[in-house]
């Protein structure tokens, strides 16, 4: 499966859409392995399940394109004012012919309303979003030409933890940037953090003050495209070249390093405490070089890293879900000398994690024993491991019972087992329900049947 997303700003009025999430709900269990010019927002990985792991729509975030500016503002500039998304998934349905279309598209936006969506021509389904009323009343124009860079960004967001991603310099091929995590929970706290992301334009860390990588590898590097490009670079001094690093915060020992230490908040074991506790300990900071790759050898081209992620050691640590870097106005430095002066960076992006109750897993498999003296064998149980939210096809029953099955007939599929099921019933006298149970949605059953019993010995069937 391979279908292609496509978003276009048409307001007449320049009105910007600032880092909008787009939301497609599909309708055939698909499964991603792919994703090009967009991110999933909750900074899920591939393969990704849109109905277990998604629910009911699947939220994509632009990158590295995340906004969509005006024709008036760009010319008619399609680069500028459109965007395109490639996906490559499975899907799983029934025979064909068929065009496996979402079933609804929309903005994870309370600013628009989009009405449902419609087949434009075969394989199209199009919908056109419109500010609401009360948003358009309220909308502030902005000016994309605007002398203060401050109007031009959305306003900092709020979380139970927030990641900051600053550029503080900038060369053709590099940069140097300051990650901070604030924790603004009441009473989360983490430690020995790790903190991970996923480099998506083959960048790699040459080096670090602040935290160190939890392994230094640059094989990756070297036998691969950077090794091809920074032929002169001696990649012995280069720390990290892992698509998604995990990063560690130094032990307090190393604060006074000079050569990867000296960063203000680091150096604390990965301890950060919430403000009612000690707001000095409720930061924690650390800088690394950053190399690119063509085409962004540019002095003012930089896209920071996406699917950030953050855990703490220990069981008590809360589990955070982060969503997807956000441009804000550049954060503002106070002179280091004591001057009454600030320093702004050069390019600021906005993380938020919020805590979230992780959801226990699904069983991907489930085991059933039987015996000789029942000429039935017992299947796993209707929805085992879990029922789709969104199942096509006949109605079936997630309560009832599952029905006793001659041997044979754990060899079949599910979906073509129903014949063999009704035709043993019939023969056995077993009830019916009505509707069929559902079945056990497991990747794995496992049958143990003992089919003889000699006293002391025992044969055992796995099916």
């Amino acid at each position: 499966m391979q279908q292609p997303l496509c978003a276009r700003t048409k307001e007449i009025r320049p009105v910007v859409i600032p880092c909008a999430n787009m939301l497609v709900t599909f309708g055939y269990d698909e499964i991603l392995v792919g994703v090009d010019g967009a991110v999933l927002t909750g900074g899920g990985e591939m393969p990704y399940n849109t109905t277990e792991d998604a629910g009911n729509a699947t939220s994509f975030s632009g990158y590295p394109q995340t906004d969509l500016l005006t024709p008036i503002a760009t010319a008619g500039d399609l680069s500028r004012i459109q965007a395109s998304v490639g996906i490559v998934g499975t899907l799983f349905a029934g025979p064909g012919p068929f065009i496996p279309l979402p079933t609804a598209l929309s903005l994870d936006d309370p600013a628009y309303a989009c009405p449902a969506a419609s087949n434009v021509s075969a394989g199209i389904l199009s919908t056109s979003c419109v500010l609401t009323p009360e948003a358009e009343a309220n909308t502030t124009i902005i000016d994309v030409n605007a002398t203060d860079p401050t109007k031009n960004f959305l306003p900092r967001g709020t979380g139970d933890l927030v990641i900051t991603y600053d550029v503080l310099q900038a060369y053709p091929s590099s940069y140097l940037a300051l990650v901070t995590l604030t924790n603004n929970a009441k009473l989360g706290r983490l430690d020995n953090w790790r903190l991970s992301w996923e480099w998506r334009r083959g960048e790699f860390i040459y080096s670090m003050k602040g935290a160190y990588p939890s392994e230094k590898d640059m094989s990756g590097c070297i036998y691969g495209p950077a090794g091809q490009y920074y032929q002169s670079l001696d990649f012995s001094q280069v720390l990290n070249c892992d698509k998604k690093p995990v990063i560690l915060d130094l032990p307090l020992s190393r604060y006074n390093d000079t050569q990867i230490g000296k960063i203000d908040h680091c150096c604390r074991n990965g301890t950060i405490l919430p403000k009612s506790m000690d707001e000095t300990q409720s930061k924690s900071a650390f800088q690394m070089q950053v190399f690119k790759m063509p085409p962004d050898l540019n002095r003012t081209k930089f896209f920071p890293p996406a699917n950030f992620k953050i855990a703490g050691s220990s069981s008590l640590n809360p589990d955070y879900t982060c969503g997807q870097p956000v441009p804000v106005s550049p954060t503002e430095f106070p002179d280091p000398s004591g001057l009454d002066s600030i320093t702004p960076a050069i390019a600021t992006w906005q993380v938020v994690c919020n805590i979230t109750k992780s959801k226990a897993a699904k069983p991907k498999c489930c085991v059933t024993f039987s015996a000789y003296y029942n000429s039935s064998v017992i299947p796993c149980n209707t929805c085992a491991c879990g029922c789709p939210a969104n199942r096509r096809g006949p109605t079936c029953s997630t309560t009832a019972q599952s029905m006793l099955l001659q041997p044979e007939a754990l060899l079949v599929p599910f979906d073509n087992r129903t014949q063999k099921a009704l035709a043993w019933a019939e023969l056995k006298h077993y009830n019916v329900p009505r509707p069929m149970p559902c079945g056990d949605y497991c990747g794995v059953s496992i049958n143990w049947h003992i089919s003889t019993d000699y006293n002391l010995t025992t044969a055992g069937v796995l099916g």
